[in-house]
């Protein structure tokens, strides 16, 4: 019986974060009063759109780079395609490859660059990552304020600025709205599912699976665990973390492309913004750590981080009578639920430390 409580006890410490949401979930939904329909249908919508972005973040994480914030670099090239697929008036999922096209060489190049400064900061990557998003942003701003119908041509000039170079602040994405979400729906009763998004994220969560078991797999896990001992079994450690940061900025790049067509608009100058921070604090809601994530952590995490912020802001705004305090509640969460994740982290690591030295005095004893 006590090692059952044992037990128990140390899966509700492994997945405090998780527990707590749900937790707090619980209570919010039937505050909220939204009926069970409208919140399953919300929830696969956001899981449709969402999965993609948070998949990107394994890869950096299993080659022990921890949260790529910089994950943002892809959605700014994602960004950049369906600006040159609505310029060329491109429509349906054709004009989502053609995004792709023009995204992937540019997330590739920015990818590789990120990578390269990262490997200048061992031991410091997410901070780096993180100031290397707004670096880049300046870079994105000037580009799509500035560059845009002055030096880079554009056909479509109702997407340009009134002063007659730029883009405008918000893009409309009628061509491709919600193509991949209604290309393959399945209606049960009110209910529906978007197939072929989930489709697309399934072929995701096989090329993980595979990519996992191949020798670049294995190479990332090695040098994630130790790069030291990597580089001494003459695995290319700085080569092999730079594959493990480009990867991640394209997928980032589709996966932005896959949010935006869902979302039908696109405001041109901070739609990436966030997409870093709500993916880091899903996948960390769902178990993950900087050290370790898993598909299911993935699944998980979007599902609970979505769930609450469907139910939390009309559950706020149903006790307090005002909508804004659901609307702060759910960028408290946001930063709250990664912060807790790192101080959990932080706790785990020092206690493992300290347990090593116990048993290492007690051999030498």
């Amino acid at each position: 019986m006590k090692e059952k409580v044992i037990a128990v006890k140390t899966v509700l410490i492994n997945n405090l974060v998780a527990v707590i949401f749900l937790g707090l979930t619980i209570v919010a939904i039937p505050i909220s009063g939204f009926s069970a329909t409208f919140i399953i249908n919300d929830i696969l919508s956001r899981m449709a759109r969402n999965c993609f972005l948070v998949f990107s973040l394994i890869l950096p994480i299993m080659a022990g780079m921890g949260i790529n914030f910089g994950m943002v670099l892809g959605a700014m090239a994602g960004q950049i395609g369906l600006i040159f697929a609505m310029d060329w008036n491109i429509a349906g999922i054709q004009g989502l490859v053609f995004a792709a096209l023009i995204g992937v060489p540019i997330s590739v190049g920015l990818g590789w660059i990120a990578a390269t400064v990262l490997n200048k900061a061992k031991g410091r990557e997410m901070v780096t990552s993180y100031i290397l998003g707004f670096f880049f942003n300046g870079i994105y701003q000037f580009v799509v304020l500035y560059l845009f119908d002055s030096i880079i041509p554009m056909h479509n000039k109702a997407l340009c600025l009134s002063r007659g170079y730029g883009v405008r602040n918000t893009v409309n994405l009628d061509p491709v709205r919600q193509v991949l979400d209604n290309a393959l729906l399945l209606r049960i009763g009110e209910i529906k599912i978007p197939v072929l998004s989930f489709l697309v994220i399934g072929v995701l969560c096989l090329f993980i699976i595979w990519f996992k078991r191949t020798k670049l797999g294995h190479d990332m896990r090695a040098v994630g665990q130790e790069q030291v001992v990597s580089n001494s079994a003459g695995i290319p450690v700085e080569h092999t973390r730079t594959l493990s940061i480009v990867i991640s900025t394209v997928l980032a790049c589709f996966g932005q492309i896959i949010f935006l067509q869902n979302i039908g608009n696109m405001n041109t100058y901070n739609a990436h913004d966030q997409t870093g921070f709500f993916s880091a604090a899903a996948i960390l809601v769902g178990g993950a750590t900087i050290t370790k994530a898993t598909i299911p952590n993935c699944f998980a995490g979007v599902f609970l981080l979505h769930l609450m912020y469907i139910v939390v802001p009309r559950a706020g705004q149903n006790i307090f009578n005002d909508g804004n305090i659901g609307e702060y509640f759910r960028q408290f969460i946001g930063y709250g639920v990664i912060a807790l994740s790192l101080v959990i982290h932080a706790w785990r690591t020092k206690r493992a430390d300290e347990a090593g030295r116990k048993a290492l005095a007690g051999e030498k004893d």
